[in-house]
């Protein structure tokens, strides 16, 4: 399905980029465009990869000129641009509506101008039971998503638009374990802002699994969420300080803005109707129009009284944590240098 086919792939200058292409720069792909905003970091890339099948573009999701003409020609669209920080987008939320939401509306509407057959979405936990700005404009890029799913243009094609949804993803630029590292090499406190507080442990690599099955199996709407296990940030600390063969202290300086004790993957509405995959979670659109009066339903709702979240899925131990750690190429690395 792959052979003489375009990639566009949007923030593809970031993490979830730069895992995609070690798996696509191989395939049958005919171009790989990476469109982004970051002139130096596509440079750097041009140099590392060195590969004729990339094609970089210099744009920014929301101008809707740039991401538009970009799209032009591309079959498949993987959509991971954003602001992903959450202090940052609650001290700034009109910059994280103006990317999440607008920037992920112009991806949309150049997809569907441009017939694209295949577009993945990539989402977070905080878009569900939102309470902060990034939370929030990542529920309203699913929604966008979903939405787009059912116009007609891209009905009359078969276009596939779906949506993916992961928690934190291990090792990504500004995420707490690079944090971590740097403060036990520099021997200072690890920053915990609440010992209790869980997150689910996802790699780069299970990023990439999860965008990819959500490419091969969905369905028009779908949201597709990979089961993942959690850890307390407590545990978190303690594992790599074991690690690294530390004696650092830990010191708690309290939540940051809008952050949660917990993130959840799937709602209690949402996990009534999701279909265990196994591995993963189906969470499939509701293409009813607005007329219910017509459809009538016999055997009543089927109600689930327990979410999907980083508190009640497999909470890891320090061993097996140091273990899922030792996996990171970057925690290897950093091991390494010391």
């Amino acid at each position: 399905m792959f052979k003489d086919k375009v990639l566009l792939i949007t923030g593809g200058t970031g993490s979830f980029g730069n895992a995609m292409l070690k798996g696509f720069l191989n395939s049958d792909l005919k171009e790989i465009r990476i469109f982004s905003r970051d002139e130096k970091k596509q440079e750097d890339m041009r140099i590392e990869f060195k590969n004729d099948k990339l094609n970089f573009v210099i744009g920014d999701i929301r101008d809707f000129k740039s991401i538009n003409l970009a799209m032009q020609g591309v079959d498949f669209v993987f959509h991971a641009a954003a602001l992903k920080q959450v202090p940052s987008c609650e001290f700034f939320p009109m910059q994280a509506v103006q990317t999440n939401i607008q920037g992920a509306e112009n991806v949309l509407e150049a997809a569907a101008v441009n017939n694209v057959q295949k577009v993945v979405v990539l989402s977070t936990d905080k878009a569900v039971y939102p309470i902060n700005a990034m939370g929030i404009s990542k529920a309203m890029m699913e929604k966008l998503a979903v939405s787009k799913a059912r116009d007609p243009r891209v009905k009359k094609i078969d276009a596939v638009y779906t949506a993916t949804r992961y928690g934190n993803v291990m090792c990504s630029r500004g995420s707490i374990i690079p944090l971590f590292i740097k403060q036990i090499k520099e021997g200072k406190p690890l920053t915990i802002t609440n010992p209790e507080m869980t997150r689910f442990m996802m790699s780069l690599g299970d990023s990439v699994d999860l965008v990819m099955y959500a490419f091969l199996n969905g369905n028009a709407g779908d949201i597709f969420v990979q089961k993942s296990p959690g850890a307390t940030i407590e545990v978190l600390a303690k594992a790599l300080i074991e690690l690294f063969e530390a004696n650092n202290e830990v010191s708690i300086i309290g939540e940051r803005h809008a952050e949660k004790l917990y993130e959840t993957l799937c709602s209690k509405e949402e996990m009534s109707k999701a279909e265990d995959l196994g591995l993963f979670y189906r969470i499939p659109a509701d293409f009813r129009d607005l007329n219910y009066t017509k459809y009538l339903q016999e055997d009543g709702p089927k109600l689930v009284n327990e979410e999907y979240n980083s508190h009640n899925t497999k909470r890891l131990s320090v061993g097996e944590l140091k273990e899922l750690l030792l996996t990171l190429d970057y925690v290897k690395d950093e091991l390494k240098s010391m």
